[in-house]
């Protein structure tokens, strides 16, 4: 067995016990918290907060931003649409300072302080099927969005009518 396999195996019980624990500790039902706990493993951070563009907390209060905030740096969300909605919010005030080349959004949006931006751009554009110089335009912007929450979430599980949802909203 190779040692990247090994480390993984180790690294999946040590998981799946630490999970237990947790369980058995908390009093609910071991197969519940269990599950809750590998779906968590499994699902990125922006998509069980519903923000699939990972806005961080500010003193906004965003439409259909969630009563509880149990994340302490993350918007959380009442639903997938809501956090679209926020991005195409965002984009919609980039827009109206002239902020609109898929370069300048993901510059604003994604700093270097914090990111690769020069990667995010590329891939973004990438998924767009455009230079990272063009325009983003209303014509564009679902693509743009959803590639915003491919990029944040190492998937895009949201249908093309929840996407144009959250654009409508904003």
């Amino acid at each position: 067995m190779k040692k990247e396999t090994q480390q993984l195996l180790l690294a999946v019980g040590l998981s799946g016990i630490a999970l237990y624990l947790l369980a058995t500790k908390s009093g609910q039902g071991v197969s519940s918290q269990i599950s809750t706990g590998i779906e968590n493993m499994l699902t990125s951070r922006g998509l069980r907060n519903n923000n699939p563009g990972n806005i961080r907390l500010s003193n906004t209060t965003w439409q259909g931003q969630s009563a509880t905030q149990t994340d302490g740096s993350f918007i959380q969300f009442d639903s997938p649409e809501y956090g679209i909605r926020a991005i195409a919010k965002i984009l919609n005030s980039y827009a109206s300072r002239g902020i609109n080349t898929v370069q300048d959004i993901i510059n604003t949006w994604a700093p270097s302080t914090e990111n690769n931006t020069a990667a995010y751009i590329q891939d973004v554009a990438n998924q767009m099927g455009v230079s990272p110089d063009a325009t983003v335009t209303d014509a564009n912007k679902a693509s743009l969005i959803a590639a915003i929450i491919t990029h944040e979430n190492g998937s895009q599980p949201y249908s093309q009518q929840q996407i144009d949802t959250g654009i409508s909203m904003a």
